[in-house]
């Protein structure tokens, strides 16, 4: 799964509801060249309570979903259960991993039914000790999104899943606005998870564009996690910071540009630029000149190409005794000087 870079699409609730849709998101997401799709597994029976007051709904001024109750919108924005098992087999059908966020200990045995390869635990949920531990004894590889998490939260809940599972742990840098401002990317922090946590890193990245997650691949992201939508402008829960498929096939193609253009600490220049250094400077004769004499700084040119003698032996030819007749554009070698 961790094939550098691995890029995920969220379908999140982008689907509206409607399963043809979300099948067409999963061929359009193929079709952008991901890796993968993942679903969320839960509904809003397991989210919340159907609750109706002043705290179970969402107040903030500057959210998507402010003065929505936390109970309808979970039941709009989640993926029917019995939509999994397809969806998983549509998606493998097309060359895809398909898995889920599981939300609670329910939706783990669920998943585990359906033998999802891997887990990601939403950067909310980070938090949930339990979850994490329902998560780490199912033995699968597991991503989990940091989001607003404190150093000392990441220890625990990192901890929480390595007491129990030996299996790959993937650390996510994650911005929990929606969408997030690029400014709070703080990309930076992703090569320290991977140092503190000995572990692979990415990014599940909530800004608008591609900018945050081309960059991350320069600081060791291996995994890039990017919300999906077919047509933006036709709406979805999440589409005002999802990817359209032109936009991600261009995540794609940018992000694993990133990735080769990284390579390694190289001095000296690549095998293919050794032809190249044949049009570097070198010293030329610039008029015939008879065996004799003695070179003055009118006779010779530092010039392209390279098949002469360096600059840099300039000043030791100069006064040398030719010992033999030159031409015009003849490159100055030692075998041509006494």
């Amino acid at each position: 799964m961790l094939n550098s870079p691995f890029i995920i699409a969220e379908l999140s609730g982008n689907h509206d509801q409607d399963f043809d849709t979300a099948k067409a998101m999963i061929k359009a997401a193929a079709e952008a060249g991901v890796d993968a799709i993942k679903l969320q597994t839960y509904t809003a029976d397991t989210m919340t309570l159907n609750v109706r007051n002043e705290e179970f709904i969402i107040g903030e001024a500057d959210s998507l979903w402010q003065g929505q109750n936390l109970y309808d919108l979970y039941g709009k924005a989640c993926t029917p259960w019995e939509w999994h098992k397809p969806l998983f087999e549509y998606a493998q059908s097309l060359g895809l991993t398909a898995f889920s966020s599981p939300f609670d200990a329910s939706a783990v045995e669920f998943l585990q039914s359906l033998n999802a390869p891997l887990y990601k635990l939403a950067s909310f949920e980070l938090t949930d000790i339990p979850l994490i531990q329902k998560i780490a004894e199912t033995g699968k590889p597991t991503i989990m999104s940091t989001g607003m998490a404190t150093l000392k939260e990441i220890e625990e809940a990192v901890s929480a899943f390595r007491h129990i599972s030996n299996a790959e742990l993937v650390l996510l840098k994650c911005t929990s606005t929606y969408p997030a401002d690029m400014a709070d990317s703080n990309l930076a922090t992703i090569p320290d998870l991977a140092e503190r946590f000995d572990c692979r890193v990415g990014l599940s990245d909530h800004t608008r564009g591609i900018g945050a997650s081309v960059a991350s691949i320069a600081f060791g992201a291996t995994v890039i996690e990017k919300h999906f939508v077919l047509d933006r402008s036709a709406g979805g829960v999440d589409a005002e910071f999802s990817m359209e498929p032109a936009e991600m096939a261009a995540l794609v193609e940018s992000c694993h540009q990133a990735f080769a253009a990284i390579g390694t600490v190289k001095y000296g220049g690549s095998e293919t630029e050794q032809k190249a250094k044949k049009y570097r400077r070198s010293i030329y004769i610039v008029q015939d000149l008879p065996v004799g004499t003695s070179i003055r700084p009118e006779h010779i040119k530092i010039i392209r190409p390279s098949l002469g003698l360096a600059p840099k032996h300039w000043n030791e030819v100069i006064g040398r005794t030719l010992n033999a007749d030159v031409q015009l554009g003849q490159p100055l070698s030692w075998d041509l000087l006494d």
